[in-house]
């Protein structure tokens, strides 16, 4: 098990063949190609670590299993955050457990990530229902050097969670999706589009 301090920003991605050749041309190595990514965010009854910003996280990415808690943290240019996370075994089985103890899902999104790295952090592209999003991890000085570097602006950060940018969505899209996943946002589009057809 591993604790640290996250600093990350996220931003927006119109070509991700475009970031992966500039991602090239400044030395990062790709560490893992497109993978599926799936994520299920877990509460107890009245949520209560929603209420004080913290995040229980079960992945599972490709193969691999990951249970992660995130604690509220702190939002500047970059989000920082203490991040503690452990490999599982048996995510099914580890779902199990977090029932047993009260806790149940209360969000779940999914997404295709590509992960890059050079020798002081980390920047990923993911594919979501909403739209592709580039994340870069680090400390950071070099996130904002690294940012200067694929062109991202400052202005172009975003320091939102996941199911912040959905809900965001949600609002203007007026989409009834309950859940950032492929299939139900799929679903939701057609139903949309069938009714105005009619």
């Amino acid at each position: 098990m591993s604790s640290k301090k996250e600093v990350e920003i996220k931003f927006r991605v119109d070509d991700l063949r475009g970031l992966a050749r500039k991602l090239r041309s400044a030395h990062f190595r790709q560490i893992t190609r497109r993978t599926h990514e799936m994520n299920t965010l877990y509460d107890l009854p009245g949520q209560p670590l929603r209420k004080r910003g913290d995040l229980l996280r079960l992945r599972k990415y490709g193969s691999e299993w990951l249970l992660t808690h995130k604690a509220k943290g702190r939002t500047g240019r970059h989000k920082t955050r203490v991040e503690t996370q452990t490999q599982v075994g048996d995510g099914p089985k580890m779902d199990a457990i977090l029932r047993a103890l009260g806790f149940s899902p209360t969000f779940r999104y999914e997404k295709f990530r590509a992960e890059w790295a050079d020798s002081q952090g980390q920047v990923v592209m993911d594919e979501t229902p909403i739209g592709n999003f580039g994340e870069i991890e680090g400390p950071a000085r070099w996130i904002d050097q690294t940012a200067k570097r694929l062109g991202i602006l400052p202005s172009q950060y975003i320091t939102d969670t996941y199911a912040g940018l959905f809900f965001a969505w949600k609002r203007r899209t007026r989409s009834p999706a309950k859940d950032m996943t492929f299939a139900e946002i799929g679903q939701t589009r057609a139903k949309t589009l069938s009714r105005t057809e009619r």
